[in-house]
């Protein structure tokens, strides 16, 4: 008798919500969860009933449609791309000129290994991350 097994096909992927993709899913828990704790405080210091409605439903829409724009804007990693391309300087200081006078050799060097690595093919090695399918291509 054989049997069956379900094949997940989706392994790798980013998990989705509704169109909100991987960490804006904790984003929108958050702001939720902060919503609900606003709320119950507003009604607790004694706010009408019909202000704190008014008040959260338009922080509350602010904040989702936000949170929905940014994830279809970015995607799965792209605001934390986004974060980390600030952290960049703009340029570098060199106080000598070391790096430079050796390049050629370090060059010819790994022009040296690839011939070996992958003698039959020309295939180039990228230090980018380009070798991996054009994944980081679109950022």
């Amino acid at each position: 008798m054989s049997s069956v097994y379900q094949v997940n096909k989706g392994i790798n992927k980013a998990i989705e919500f509704r169109g909100v993709k991987a960490q804006y899913i904790g984003y929108l828990a958050g702001v939720l969860v902060a919503l609900l704790l606003l709320f119950a405080i507003l009604y607790i210091c004694g706010v009408n009933t019909w202000v704190c409605l008014i008040l959260i439903g338009g922080t509350g829409t602010g904040l989702v449609t936000t949170i929905f724009r940014l994830s279809h804007k970015y995607g799965q990693y792209g605001l934390q791309k986004k974060s980390a391309k600030r952290s960049l300087p703009n340029y570098l200081k060199f106080r000598s000129r070391k790096l430079f006078i050796h390049l050629t050799e370090q060059s010819d060097l790994l022009s040296a290994v690839e011939k070996t690595i992958y003698p039959r093919k020309n295939i180039k090695v990228l230090p980018t991350g380009k070798d991996l399918g054009g994944a980081y291509d679109k950022y």
